[in-house]
């Protein structure tokens, strides 16, 4: 897309000057910057450069116009929050009255720019920045559709906020923006799917997460993709965390696809805390990159990444984990693992743990391990009647259970173990 045309679309839209303006910046950018650099992975290769057309599509006067695939995601009755974004437009947005009167805020990033714009114009575009590199300029010109969630200060939300992102149409834009702003001392649970309709669905997913954590506040996010192999899927994902705020990052990554995406987290504010998980499975060719951060400014705070991978057929994976405690951030402490199992000859695993400290006063630690399922182990449980494939998928179980066990979201623990049945072969 042209300046021309991005401007005659976005006037369409309705959008604000300032935000086509930022618009136009980014798709400058994008023509001048490189692709992101990822660890041994080379992305020049991957299927990121057509991304794709805009698709408008009929808001939804109920669910029951929802397709299967939407209404097996949704929890009933909705009892926080609900929105649906429908290859590029989101159709579907409902919040309880008693959160509205709360003055919690769920629509899409269109609405929110025009409506709430004050609070959009000072979030959008501050964690994840469009000078970065090529792709996170690329969307910062083309996203649409997106969330907008922001709760005020003090008001603790204990139903899930909940987010789909369907992508049914080959060749359409899919590049949703949801932004997070979370006041002091507030509370937010929100969790997304990203899923495609059937696995010949052939697109981009070029998308992004932006978290603001105040001071004092508690923010979980649980996201879980399910895209089809012939779809890439490039995501960011980034958390600003003020003071003795808090954020838990869960991530289940089950795309049959290439997949690169990074989670990572400021820690600005003393006694910042950040908890991030991540379970990955690969199958068939899949190339894929999963990389989780914490850069540690404030004092006393604190950081957890745990990812564990499971690779089958020739499936590679890249595993990177950076925790990164800046001069001044004292009393820090970071820790980080990486694990990936490989259940076959030809499936790859690589796991790089990276620790940068410029700090004395602090304590960080990591472990990594790449390696194939324990021979004695299918072999012990085989000799008490176990079949070799049952064998094999408790093995894999025992590698994945300690992660999933702790994920405190019943429905997200629930629908990630379905999914690692789905792509074991099991239902």
């Amino acid at each position: 897309m042209n300046a021309n045309a991005l401007r005659a679309w976005s006037s369409a839209m309705g959008e604000p000057h300032w935000l086509l303006e930022r618009r136009i910046q980014a798709l400058e950018l994008a023509g001048t910057l490189e692709l992101p650099k990822v660890e041994k992975t080379k992305l020049e290769k991957w299927d990121i450069y057509d991304t794709g057309d805009y698709k408008a599509e009929h808001p939804w006067s109920s669910l029951e116009e929802a397709p299967e695939v939407v209404r097996g995601l949704v929890a009933s009755p909705v009892i926080g929050g609900l929105i649906v974004q429908y290859n590029s437009d989101v159709v579907y947005t409902e919040l309880s009255e008693s959160l509205a009167a709360q003055g919690v805020i769920l629509t899409d990033l269109h609405t929110a720019a025009k409506e709430h714009e004050e609070l959009v114009q000072r979030y959008l575009y501050q964690a994840v920045k469009p000078e970065e590199h090529r792709l996170s300029a690329a969307h910062s010109a083309l996203w649409s559709g997106g969330v907008f969630l922001y709760v005020p200060d003090g008001v603790e939300v204990e139903a899930p906020i909940q987010a789909i992102f369907l992508n049914d149409t080959s060749g359409v834009r899919f590049a949703p923006h949801v932004l997070i702003v979370a006041g002091s001392n507030s509370k937010i649970i929100y969790v997304d799917h990203c899923v495609s309709s059937g696995d010949d669905v052939k697109a981009l997913h070029n998308g992004v997460v932006e978290v603001f954590a105040g001071a004092g506040s508690k923010v979980q996010v649980a996201s879980v993709h399910q895209l089809a192999a012939a779809t890439t899927d490039f995501t960011e994902r980034q958390a600003v965390v003020l003071a003795e705020g808090a954020v838990e990052w869960i991530i289940g990554e089950m795309n049959k696809g290439y997949t690169a995406s990074d989670t990572k987290t400021l820690l600005q504010g003393n006694g910042s805390v950040s908890d991030t998980k991540v379970i990955a499975i690969g199958t068939g060719i899949q190339k894929s990159s999963y990389t989780t951060q914490a850069r540690h400014f404030g004092r006393s705070s604190v950081s957890q990444m745990i990812t564990r991978a499971v690779m089958l057929d020739e499936a590679t994976a890249i595993i990177n984990g950076i925790t990164k405690i800046e001069k001044g951030a004292t009393h820090c402490d970071g820790q980080q693992t990486e694990r990936v199992l490989m259940l076959s000859p030809k499936a790859r695993g690589d796991a790089n743990p990276i620790l940068l400290i410029d700090e004395d006063d602090v304590t960080a630690g990591h472990a990594a391990s790449v390696g194939q399922v324990n021979a004695e182990q299918i072999y012990y449980l085989m000799s008490r009647g176990i079949s070799r494939s049952e064998a094999e998928y408790l093995v894999i179980f025992g590698f994945l259970a300690p992660v999933i066990s702790e994920i405190p979201l019943e429905g997200v623990r629930d629908r990630l173990q379905d999914l690692v049945d789905s792509k074991l072969g099991r239902s």
